[in-house]
């Protein structure tokens, strides 16, 4: 979440052309002519597969270079692999589940695809290995007698690995002789995207989850539900939606194209604060302070029909998206940040007094509704999400311990450092708002993140300001996203938006696949992005 919703309650193909029968593949609704249709041969092409000599008369190769960068690469001699005339992605037997990266990885090398076929000179063959070592996500690449073999224990990692060898092929028109062994740092990478105060197209978000595929990002936060807007349809409460938003069509259309990109998209319903679009049309659940003031975006949580209603919303969407997590919000909850909670809002503090017991507050009941909210997604098979600053030091009630943490602030009401969450267990995300938060307008002293600071200054430990946490914690921080929230949506064209996460994402992604630091200076890291970009 941005500091200025405090603030302002106060005051983010191509043909793959080979024989007939060849099946069209094509990356869904895109304009990039680079993966247009047409049979010409991919930069650096021959006219066949190359004939690799057993001599020890070619060099020693290089480590292929992509982004992220691969870990680890094991060197040859031998003249690589380059995609040519007769060059073909074929499929391995039990691999069958590997069909549509082949198809895809064929279309963008401008090669053949011959589905579950043996391997001859020339191709690339993709292969499920079960019982590999490494997690799913992890995969090996091999170059040698003129062929490649990418294979792992995951379709994910499979997947990886054509990134890298599009990648290359992209940047040097090959792929090195030798091995590739190569594997995500964390579980959790990705973009987290404002929705609800800057709408985007639904071509505009499938181009970033493309960009975010080739980057091996694998998590989309959606946040479509905010004081401005609400950006989904809705069957069970249609009033609440904004003019301008995606059909449940089109939803279903982001979320499938994410599926074959092996990303998952987070959906985030806000609550109870930062919920004024859906309390425009329910005034009746709007929270009021003792003077009968409206507390901007606010629930009243005191009130039975606030959790119907964002119960029966949450039990809709949860169909809709179906992976893993689901982001409950729970942030800046203005009736917190009132100098005397309790006196200011009357009825906050006996509800929960008469939930929790004399000794509880509005903290406790604030907490509570956490809880409550998620029982609602767990049984829908969702791993709950929540805001660092939705959880509170010395409350009687305890936010339970499966909610994921997602760290962006120790500046708002209740948010502490991020030692003491992991002092306590708490498995966490990295959304530190100082390197990782793209605000639109730049306002409450925010700056756009540059990919340069990214890249030479944060890793996964960094979650608030600049200082890590001690390493120990590592295994508990699942990795980060960068997110770009909407504040002053008028102050950048999508366009605008687009080229400027471009190379903070990049850096993003490099950290998170291997926080070290890299090999690549920052000027060579970016002109490597060019090389890729324009392959």
């Amino acid at each position: 979440m941005s500091l200025s919703r405090g603030a302002l309650a106060a005051g983010a193909a191509v043909t793959a052309a080979a024989a007939v029968t060849l099946t069209v593949v094509l990356w869904p609704d895109s304009s990039d002519p680079a993966r247009g249709s047409g049979s010409q041969t991919a930069p650096g092409a021959t006219s066949a597969a190359p004939t690799p000599s057993r001599t020890r008369s070619y060099p020693l190769s290089k480590t292929p270079r992509a982004i992220p960068a691969v870990r680890e690469h094991t060197a040859a001699h031998g003249p690589g692999w380059r995609p040519g005339k007769g060059s073909a992605v074929v499929i391995a037997d039990g691999s069958k589940g590997l069909a549509d990266e082949g198809r895809l990885l064929a279309g963008e090398l401008k090669i053949g695809y011959r589905g579950a076929a043996a391997a001859r000179a020339g191709d690339v063959e993709l292969a499920l290995t079960p019982t590999a070592e490494g997690g799913p996500e992890s995969y090996t690449l091999k170059t040698h007698d003129g062929r490649v073999t990418i294979s792992g224990p995951g379709q994910a990692g499979v997947f990886y690995g054509t990134r890298t060898l599009k990648q290359s092929v992209r940047a040097d028109g090959v792929m090195p002789e030798g091995e590739v062994r190569d594997r995500p740092d964390r579980p959790q990478r990705g973009l987290n995207l404002d929705i609800a105060r800057k709408f985007y197209s639904v071509g505009w978000i499938e181009d970033r989850l493309r960009d975010m595929a080739d980057l091996k990002l694998n998590q989309l936060g959606l946040h479509f539900s905010d004081d401005q807007a609400f950006r989904v349809e809705s069957d069970t409460h249609p009033e609440i939606v904004s003019p301008e938003h995606l059909t449940k069509a089109q939803v279903r259309q982001i979320v499938a194209l994410a599926g074959r990109l092996h990303i998952q998209v987070v959906p985030e319903i806000d609550s109870p604060g930062h919920l004024g679009a859906v309390l425009r049309a329910h005034p009746d659940l709007q929270l009021r302070n003792v003077s009968g003031v409206a507390s901007q975006g606010s629930l009243d949580i005191s009130k039975p029909g606030a959790a119907k209603l964002v119960d029966e919303l949450l039990g809709e969407y949860t169909e809709l998206f179906p992976g893993t997590y689901w982001h409950l919000g729970a942030d800046e909850y203005l009736a917190l940040m009132a100098r005397d909670p309790a006196a200011s809002y009357p009825q906050l503090q006996a509800a929960a007094v008469k939930k929790y017991g004399a000794k509880a507050g509005i903290a406790d009941l604030a907490t509570g509704w956490l809880n409550d909210r998620a029982a609602v997604v767990r049984p829908h098979g969702k791993q709950p999400k929540a805001w660092n600053d939705g959880l509170f030091r010395d409350s009687v009630v305890k936010a339970e311990k499966n909610i994921e943490i997602e760290y962006w602030t120790g500046k708002e009401y209740g948010a502490r450092q991020p030692d003491e969450y992991l002092r306590e267990g708490r498995q966490m995300l990295n959304l530190n708002d100082e390197f990782l938060y793209y605000v639109l307008g730049q306002p409450n002293d925010f700056v756009y993140p540059t990919g340069k600071r990214i890249y030479e200054q944060w890793t996964p430990l960094v979650m608030r300001g600049t200082t890590p946490v001690p390493a120990r914690y590592s295994r508990q921080i699942l990795g980060g996203r960068f997110a770009v929230w909407g504040d002053l949506p008028n102050a950048q064209t999508a366009a605008q938006v687009a080229k400027g996460i471009r190379m903070p994402l990049r850096a993003t992604s490099q950290k998170l696949w291997d926080p070290g630091m890299p090999k690549l200076s920052w000027d060579g890291f970016r002109k490597l992005a060019g090389e890729i970009d324009k392959g």
